[in-house]
């Protein structure tokens, strides 16, 4: 990545690699919160000339480190420590200097600061609009601030303080402070940014008290969410990285924490992305899960909006809070232009309850619940299909999580035409009615329950005789506008394997097409096959990997019973990961194939990103092949290890009233067959094994 972003609660700030925000940049450099850059420029200078960059890390998610040096040659050097961080909507920015000559040295140390306040949409060159105006803009030796009236009535502001005395003003408005250092002899400087909206912001603390603060919180974290540890190094950095983005991606709206899509353009709470990110967290932490249905269900749709694609019972795709979305000039507030959302809401909610046994939530859901199937059954009357239209002017031509333009296409090279029903969706709308229909019957609601598990098999039976493509053995990606079968093979039907939708005979020839050459980089699983006309393997849906795309195709592997398949995508996605700064896996990679060499990075890809970040946890959820139900009060497991790992050790996975802790082992002599330990079971729930998984159960 050519740049480093730290993100904590509802404010992130993104840089190049030596920590500047420089002036008029093109890459949208800046302090956000509200979906506006409070920080437009912060540059720093030694004697008027920018320090060499010697190293920078954000290894840790939540703090940035920049090592500069201003050098002499042959002679020394000053050396800039640049230590980052937010807490609690302030950014702390801390400079430490170092004195590498062999005498006593003085130099000039400036910072130069702007902000423009400019809308997200503006920045990314995706809108424009009336605006407000900076109204004031003031600096003196103790602060630096200015303030911006919005055409939204919003004031906004941006005020800097520091805590070094004597500061000098040059006629630009920079600051300037004079060192003078002893050999080895350091000095830091601390600098508070502080965006204020309407007279609100954060509160100041020095940079250690902010930074033990920090500290804690992700310590809290940790100490709640799943502890796993394995043989393979590889394994444990991937984990222990997917856990901590999810910590830095979750953000609070005011209905609990969300996971938000992915930084650094899409910091904000999505429909699909928040959903299937907790999807994947269950495992990690089933009570974080909470935050994403009630912040969704607040945001329901309540009325038939063209300009935002909403509708009653609708669940929305992305939020904004900027000041094109105030004003009305950009429809996202909130968008609804997303076709699974809806399905995947009721999804998440059931798979919440078979993890948890939490009837209270879903009761009080229960009228969002309603209004949802509501809405998905208004809109498949016509066809028998979930499908999707835009309506919006400025809004999305396709809805499924392929929302790129040319993301589903005929093997003619033509696009489908809406409205268009895409399989996976059928999926999600069969797991939602299959799944809840039970659970409302333990609601006394046996009239519902008994229509849901209808309606689930009526629309099984009509996706088998409308998606599937006798010559290919595949399901179709989807149906279009005139009922025919977009016949491109892509992943998207291996989402359907989780959501229990295929008929038995089928899952077979669909995982071994999914596992093929043509699908199988040997790095994960491809959005589009080889042999299909729209294929490019650096294009965004048409033929690379994203690792969620992988990961909803594990839970469906693992679900049912697919262990050596399971194993092979799951050793796919490590070795990739081997090749990504921070073992982070990113939104997606190109789809070459592996023997090629390291996998080849999509250029402009989200990262960190809530859903790959979540895909470490799935891979965990594989390996376990856990899969709880309360319904039941059982727990049934079927582990597999890939190659690279013989023991896993999992602590405190939060299910039903309490937690449950395994040691899975493979056996020395019949390496395919695997030993599990029970540690710890307090959840109430009964721990079935696959006994043909195993020698024994110890």
């Amino acid at each position: 990545m050519d740049y480093q972003v730290i993100k904590e609660g509802d404010f992130f700030v993104l840089t190049d690699k030596n920590g500047d925000i420089t002036v008029s940049n093109e890459s949208g450099h800046g302090l956000y919160t509200k979906d506006t850059r409070f920080l437009s420029r912060m540059e720093i200078y030694i004697d008027g000339e920018k320090p060499s960059l010697l190293s920078s890390s954000a290894d840790k998610s939540y703090v940035a480190t920049f090592r500069l040096m201003k050098e002499k040659k042959d002679d020394g050097a000053i050396e800039i420590v640049r230590d980052r961080l937010i807490y609690d909507g302030v950014l702390y920015e801390k400079l430490s200097f170092t004195n590498f000559f062999p005498r006593t040295t003085t130099f000039d140390f400036s910072m130069a600061f702007d902000a423009d306040f400019q809308d997200m949409f503006i920045v990314r060159k995706y809108r424009t609009g009336n605006v407000g105006e900076i109204f004031s803009k003031e600096v003196d030796e103790q602060a630096w601030s200015i303030r911006y009236h919005g055409a939204d009535e919003v004031l906004r502001e941006t005020e800097i303080h520091w805590n070094k005395k004597d500061a000098q003003i040059d006629s630009d408005g920079n600051i300037h402070f004079s060192f003078t250092l002893e050999p080895k002899e350091q000095e830091s400087i601390c600098f508070f940014i502080v965006p204020i909206i309407d007279g609100t912001s954060g509160a100041v603390l020095s940079y250690e008290e902010a930074y033990l603060q920090l500290e804690s919180s992700y310590q809290k974290w940790y100490e709640e969410t799943t502890k796993v540890t394995t043989n393979s190094p590889v394994f444990n950095e991937l984990y222990q990285r997917g856990s901590q983005d999810l910590r830095m991606l979750m953000t609070d709206v005011g209905y609990g924490e969300t996971p938000v899509a992915g930084l650094p353009w899409f910091a904000v709470p999505f429909g699909r992305d928040s959903l299937i990110t907790s999807l994947f967290m269950l495992p990690l932490n089933s009570e974080k899960v909470k935050g994403t249905l009630r912040t969704l269900a607040a945001y329901q749709g309540s009325s038939t909006d063209i300009w935002r694609d909403e509708q009653p019972g609708k669940i929305m795709h992305e939020i904004r809070y900027g000041e094109l979305v105030n004003t009305n000039q950009s429809p996202f507030a909130p968008y609804y232009g997303s076709v699974d959302a809806t399905p995947l809401f009721l999804v998440l909610a059931g798979e919440y309850y078979r993890w948890t046994g939490d009837l209270s939530l879903i009761k009080e859901l229960m009228p969002n619940i309603l209004l949802a199937l509501e809405c998905m059954d208004d809109v498949m009357k016509e066809s028998g299909f979930l499908t999707y239209h835009q309506e919006a002017e400025k809004g999305f031509p396709n809805q499924g999580w392929k929302d790129s333009s040319n993301s589903v296409v005929h093997q003619t090279g033509e696009y489908a035409k809406s409205p268009i029903a895409l399989a996976e969706v059928q999926g999600y709308v069969y797991q939602a009615k299959n799944g809840l229909s039970p659970i409302f019957s333990l609601l006394g609601e046996e009239s519902l329950a008994e229509k849901l598990a209808r309606e689930a098999e009526e629309l099984k039976s009509a996706f088998e005789n409308a998606f599937w493509m006798e010559e290919e053995q595949y399901y179709a990606i989807a149906l279009d506008r005139a009922q025919q079968q977009v016949k491109s093979v892509t992943s998207n039907p291996g989402h359907l394997l989780f959501s229990g939708l295929p008929s038995s005979f089928r899952t077979d020839k669909i995982t071994g097409r999914l596992l093929s050459s043509d699908m199988f980089s040997g790095y994960g699983i491809r959005t589009m096959s080889t042999e299909a006309t729209g294929y490019y393997p650096m294009s965004y849906h048409n033929g690379s990997i994203w690792p969620h795309d992988n990961a909803m195709i594990l839970l469906g592997l693992s679900r049912l019973g697919y262990q050596a398949e399971s194993s092979m995508v799951i050793t796919g996605l490590l070795e990739a990961s081997k090749s990504f700064e921070y073992q982070r896996l990113p939104e997606l990679f190109c789809g070459n194939e592996s023997e090629l060499g390291s996998p080849v990075p999509y250029p402009s890809t989200c990262s960190p990103q809530a859903w790959s970040a979540g895909t470490s946890i799935v891979l965990l959820q594989a390996m376990l092949g856990i899969t709880p139900n309360a319904l039941e009060k059982e727990i049934t497991l079927a582990p597999v290890l890939p190659d690279l790992i013989d023991e896993l050790l999992v602590e405190n996975i939060h299910i039903g009233a309490g937690f449950l802790s395994l040691k899975v082992f493979r056996n020395k002599e019949k390496q395919n067959l695997f030993a599990v330990d029970t540690l710890q079971n307090t959840t109430g729930f009964a721990v079935n094994y696959t006994a043909s998984q195993y020698l024994a159960r110890v």
